[in-house]
């Protein structure tokens, strides 16, 4: 009786085992399951953030995402605050902190790549390239709409003002606010002149076209990339596979935003691109 009595103990002990959720065998034992994910408030990377959130959830972590301007997110990166970003634009957009922080951060892989940033115009508007901006500023009202003063793409834009004597001033903001600015434009074709990045739902709302750059001042194409803080690979070798893996295209990225401008919240738009992408988030977690 004894005997069968301890061998109920012990399916029981096994069967309450299998429920719980198993650890991953790469990570280290004790180390904690909880990752800290930081971002910019782009359309392109909170979509990619929300992605990648929910891809390590299935690993079994608990992530917990930051959003934060593009120097917070290097300072915290350096610091140690943040494991991790796939909200890195370089080597053009994010230079200035790159320059100031790469040394004390770890470089990934592009997860995106052929990323084009400048200024952009309705089709309507008949000027084409930076050079003519000054000769038509009544137009405009002597203003470049653009986002929020930390971004990168912010700096680029006061380069350009400087490099092209422009006589304009550069309208800080939002992302929502800069194209809820443009739309009002473009509904009542008005001349419009803005700062803004491809991939974005813009380009599949309207036509738009960027104004040539003749001094490279936006430089040529970045590509969207993946940074950790130092030691997270020997930390969380799990998380750190999974985002060695990670790298996805425009269509992908555009995917989840269009459905995010549509109305879905963010996390509902990543779930329904990873249930209809199964076979890249197998290849993402290595399964």
């Amino acid at each position: 009786m004894k005997s069968v009595t301890l061998i109920l103990i012990l399916l029981l002990t096994f069967s309450v085992a299998g429920c719980i959720e198993q650890a991953d065998p790469n990570e280290n034992k004790g180390a904690s399951k909880k990752v800290t994910f930081g971002y910019v408030l782009w359309d392109g990377e909170v979509a990619s953030t929300n992605v990648v959130k929910q891809v390590l959830e299935m690993k079994g972590y608990e992530v917990e995402a930051k959003a934060v301007d593009a120097e917070a997110l290097y300072q915290g990166l350096a610091k140690g605050d943040i494991d991790f970003t796939t909200s890195a634009w370089l080597p053009v957009t994010q230079e200035i902190y790159w320059n100031q922080y790469g040394d004390q951060i770890v470089y990934v892989r592009h997860n995106l790549e052929g990323c084009r940033l400048g200024l952009v115009v309705p089709t309507y508007v008949e000027v084409n390239s930076i050079d003519e901006l000054n000769a038509n500023k009544e137009a405009f009202d002597s203003e470049i709409i653009g986002i929020d003063p930390g971004a990168g793409i912010m700096y680029n834009a006061v380069n350009a003002i400087e490099v092209y004597g422009l006589d304009y001033r550069l309208v800080p903001g939002s992302t929502a606010s800069m194209t809820s600015e443009l739309g009002r434009s473009i509904a009542v074709e008005e001349p419009i002149v803005v700062t803004l990045w491809s991939p974005h739902w813009a380009f599949s709302r309207w036509d738009l076209k960027y104004l040539d750059d003749s001094e490279k001042v936006f430089g040529y194409e970045d590509n969207v990339d993946t940074l950790t803080r130092m030691g997270l690979e020997e930390d969380m070798p799990g998380v750190y596979d999974v985002l060695t893996r990670f790298n996805w295209s425009h269509e992908d990225v555009q995917f989840v935003m269009l459905n995010m401008e549509n109305g879905m919240s963010p996390e509902e738009a990543a779930a329904k691109w990873i249930e209809n992408n199964p076979e890249k988030v197998n290849e993402w977690l290595d399964e």
